[in-house]
């Protein structure tokens, strides 16, 4: 176990909250599976205009991450948070790209997931075969893989081909979402995730049966009248129970 010194009473009680609520989001990336060991990344925007952020110091494994273990970075990639650990350069850039052009979004969430990684090497990409799908479909864009997002020069082409779009399909990499909040960016990789593995699962079953167009026209306001228009909120207090249950301790 690594020992971190609490920050509790060193920030304020906003970033305290946004350092648990972001502590938990990792947490249940792992409990669901979705992680590549240390190698993929969640944001949070601090409030403020200097588009500061914190992110996971890169070597914990995402279920022993802690409120206080985040790092704070700011937009030049600067970190303010003393600690041992240091941030994952491709972190940085994907994630500092997106926080600086979409100012509405608070979280950011990236994954490696087999089947997001398998669907993104398709030619189709997803395909509209799901209800899930359905859901990614109407808020859904593309982004060519450019090798690992080392280069800040990548940067104009992610924030342009991510546009407003809140699912991002990363070709040959993997899978991101973007959220107003927390719960709505981890909400939106289950979905995107559960329409990944499900397609995989179809295709091997043979032909597809596609939804009908008009079907999809209207998913994203179904999906919203399906959470009483709150989104993440809806399900995010029994996500943290769960935790509570199966790994407790992320608020130290």
């Amino acid at each position: 176990m690594v020992h971190i010194p609490s920050l509790k009473e060193v920030v304020s009680a906003e970033e305290w909250q946004l350092r648990c609520d972001l502590a938990v989001c990792y947490r249940l990336v792992a409990l669901h599976g979705w992680t590549d060991l240390v190698f993929t990344h969640i944001s949070a925007r601090l409030p403020g205009d200097a588009h500061d952020f914190l992110i996971n110091p890169y070597g914990l494994l995402f279920d022993e991450i802690t409120a206080s273990s985040l790092l704070r970075v700011d937009a030049e990639g600067n970190q303010l948070t003393g600690s041992p650990f240091t941030v994952n350069r491709a972190g940085f850039v994907i994630h500092s790209a997106i926080h600086a052009a979409r100012p509405e979004v608070q979280c950011v969430l990236h994954t490696h997931t087999r089947a997001g990684v398998g669907v993104s090497a398709q030619q189709g990409g997803l395909l509209p075969v799901s209800q899930q799908s359905m859901v990614v479909q109407n808020s859904l864009a593309y982004h060519d893989y450019e090798g690992i997002a080392l280069r800040d020069e990548e940067k104009p082409r992610l924030q342009a081909d991510l546009g407003k779009a809140n699912y991002l399909m990363l070709r040959n990499h993997g899978l991101l979402t973007v959220g107003a909040s927390i719960a709505d960016a981890f909400l939106a990789m289950y979905i995107f995730e559960s329409a990944c593995q499900i397609q995989i699962a179809a295709q091997a079953g043979g032909p597809l049966t596609m939804v009908d167009e008009s079907i999809q026209a209207t998913a994203e306001a179904d999906a919203r009248a399906q959470t009483g228009g709150i989104g993440g909120r809806f399900v995010w207090p029994a996500l943290l129970r769960k935790l509570e249950r199966t790994n407790p301790g992320y608020d130290v």
